[in-house]
């Protein structure tokens, strides 16, 4: 009996982490360069009795990200760049470590770090990307940055001042994290993909699935119901059960 408890509630535990997961992806549907979280079913060894045995338990789990490309729409913005091909734009996260995203909505704060759209330094050949004041910034298809100086005279050729570094987690042990950044399995960098490209003036949109995800909703609303009644049932067994054992008045 306990054990049919354990596995109703671990089932439910799993089906409502998937939930979440279905959530936050219909919620990023329209973020730019959102990978959409993805789910699977585990099997789980679990020891009783003084042996081990092997029990299929209903937990399932975020366990990565979906790689597949969005779709590029052109924006005419100088400071957009998609990137094509399976490549990401490397960042500084928050910890200090390389980490790796498809978000190329780009920016240049006052003090001239170059960040993405949601505050993320991104990084050079020698680390975060400083832009000088410039009259202009542009980006070339293998990713360099050149610009115009303030008061260069005119007809001055642009300057290249840096280039992103885009690097390619195939081959490389990698997970998406909450905050939609990739990183390597247990810390490490990847390496720069030298025949990356980037499309400029374009940004990738998020590769969810509106309609998949409604339908991975309502077919988890369901196992989880299936989950509950286990319990429901597990409850009735257990009176029935005690009923059996009452001594006679």
């Amino acid at each position: 009996m306990d054990r049919m408890v354990y596995t109703a509630l671990s089932g439910l535990r799993g089906q409502m982490a998937a939930q979440a997961s279905i959530a936050n992806n219909i919620a990023n549907a329209s973020t730019t360069g959102f990978k959409a979280d993805r789910t699977a079913f585990q099997t789980m060894m679990l020891k009783g009795g003084g042996a081990l045995e092997s029990r299929a338990v209903n937990s399932e789990e975020v366990l990565d990200a979906d790689r597949a490309s969005g779709p590029i729409q052109s924006t005419g913005r100088a400071l957009d760049v998609a990137v094509t091909g399976d490549a990401w734009i490397a960042v500084q996260a928050p910890d200090g470590s390389e980490a790796y995203t498809r978000r190329g909505d780009l920016r240049i704060t006052d003090t001239g770090v170059l960040e993405t759209g949601d505050g993320f330094p991104v990084i050079g050949s020698g680390g975060p990307i400083t832009v000088p004041p410039a009259q202009k910034v542009s980006f070339s298809e293998d990713g360099s940055i050149a610009i115009i100086p303030i008061g260069a005279e005119p007809g001055a050729p642009p300057q290249v001042i840096d280039k992103l570094k885009l690097a390619n987690p195939q081959g490389s042990n990698t997970v998406k994290g909450l905050d939609n950044l990739l990183r390597v399995k247990g810390g490490g960098v990847l390496p720069e993909d030298v025949e990356a490209k980037v499309a400029t003036g374009s940004l990738e949109g998020s590769n969810v699935n509106l309609t998949q995800a409604l339908v991975d909703m309502i077919e988890n609303q369901r196992s989880y119901e299936v989950q509950a009644n286990l319990l429901k049932e597990a409850k009735s067994m257990d009176e029935s059960s005690a009923s059996l054992m009452r001594m006679p008045g």
